[in-house]
């Protein structure tokens, strides 16, 4: 491969995906998809649904289509879109938004996260912290921002990050903490005290707070707090959000930043030459769903749980010892059990072996960590139960065998 110059090699680098070689190679999602494909097997690795949105959310997309809602919309996002997701904030977590100044659809949480953290890191010296393992967009977002990525690690089986690592991670330099809750891929949801030390930490070094909250409808044990609802975080806290998760919509790609004004204006000045606008006609279609009636949102929170549980039967019956998640689609299984000493090799073989597709541990996990997460694997809960009850039975068959 010849040498080309530019910041693509260090995104690249980041998200883990060059090979010694200097080659790169595709992300772990697209390469255990196209394994499931050409196996047969049960994709449980990606995390997408396969059963579609409410009827109600379908419905207001095809009226958009067949309306001419299809040309460009508002830059910032539809009002109503915009007006619904600051009242879908206000009725759930008593945050009160403008939403023609406090609030920015995107492309999904992705570009999200991408625009606000391009938007607000100016500085080789930078630093945003994340809990590791991470989603892989957030190590090579910060890698094309040129700052440096500086992490905090979640250990089995409980995913809590211990305090006093968080303190050390955060110093003068930090420019953002990055919390990802419910988080993926551990299925983890912090504790109060991991909340409010994020706070304190960010008051007393002067660093913005970015969340991702795309699991927020799908928590199991109890509500989800936001960050931005705690004493002193709301004036530094952006918080990111998307209809993909709690919708069944993740193809739409409609997601959202909302936040103080100042700052959801620098993410705009960003996000206006990326994507600049998309989804007209999804947009209408995610404000009907964030209108729907409290009973939509306790029933996919009580559907999943069930399919978490389904899930993670499974799992143990097969062998695997199981980290029970707190929410998001994910269960976490560690494969030691089973012979296993390299999650990556481990999840290439499954396939083939049990024919169901998981996601190594250690593709969310920086090169002098990922020997903490060697035997651990990802399996994705969001499928249809008689999937999920098939999954079970060819893992079981596979460990009998």
């Amino acid at each position: 491969m010849r040498d080309i110059p530019g910041a693509w090699h260090r995104t690249a680098a980041g998200a883990g995906l060059v090979s010694a070689d200097g080659s790169i190679h595709p992300t772990i999602f697209a390469e255990m998809s196209a394994l499931a494909a050409e196996t047969g097997a049960i994709n449980l690795g990606q995390g997408f649904p396969d059963e579609d949105a409410p009827a109600e959310i379908l419905d207001a997309a095809r009226w958009a289509i067949s309306h001419g809602m299809n040309q460009y919309p508002p830059g910032r996002g539809i009002p109503d879109l915009l007006s619904a997701i600051a009242e879908h904030q206000e009725r759930f977590y008593g945050l009160r938004l403008d939403p023609a100044r406090e609030v920015l659809v995107t492309a999904g949480a992705t570009e999200a996260l991408a625009a606000t953290l391009l938007a607000l890191i100016d500085d080789p010296d930078d630093e945003v912290v994340v809990f590791e393992p991470y989603y892989d967009s957030y190590a090579a977002v910060v890698a094309l921002a040129g700052a440096r990525l500086v992490t905090v690690p979640l250990r089995w089986p409980g995913f809590q990050p211990d305090l006093d690592d968080l303190r050390r991670a955060v110093g003068d330099r930090t420019r953002a903490i990055l919390v990802n809750d419910p988080h993926n891929p551990t299925g983890a949801v912090f504790s109060a005290e991991v909340r409010d030390e994020v706070v304190r930490l960010a008051e007393r070094h002067d660093a913005l707070i970015v969340t991702d909250e795309v699991y927020e409808h799908l928590v199991f044990d109890a509500p989800h707090v936001p960050i931005a609802t705690l004493p002193g975080a709301a004036e530094r806290t952006l918080t990111i959000s998307s209809g993909g998760k709690t919708f069944s919509a993740t193809g739409w790609k409609i997601g959202w930043v909302s936040g103080p004004a100042d700052l959801v204006s620098a993410v705009l000045a960003v996000k206006q030459f990326l994507t600049y606008v998309n989804g007209s006609a999804f947009q209408p279609a995610i404000a009907a769903g964030l209108r729907l009636g409290d009973s939509y949102f306790h029933g996919i929170a009580h559907t999943l749980r069930v399919k978490r549980d389904l899930l993670g039967d499974g799992l143990r019956a097969a062998g695997f010892d199981v980290s029970i998640p707190a929410g998001s689609y994910f269960t976490v299984a560690d494969a030691r059990a089973l012979g296993a000493t390299d999650a990556a090799s481990f999840c290439r073989e499954l396939p083939r072996r049990a024919g169901v597709v998981a996601i190594p541990l250690t593709a969310f996990a920086t090169p002098d960590r990922r020997q903490d997460y060697a035997t651990l694997v990802r399996f994705a809960a969001c499928k249809r139960v008689e999937v999920l009850e098939d999954a079970a039975a060819r893992l079981a068959a596979a460990h009998q065998g």
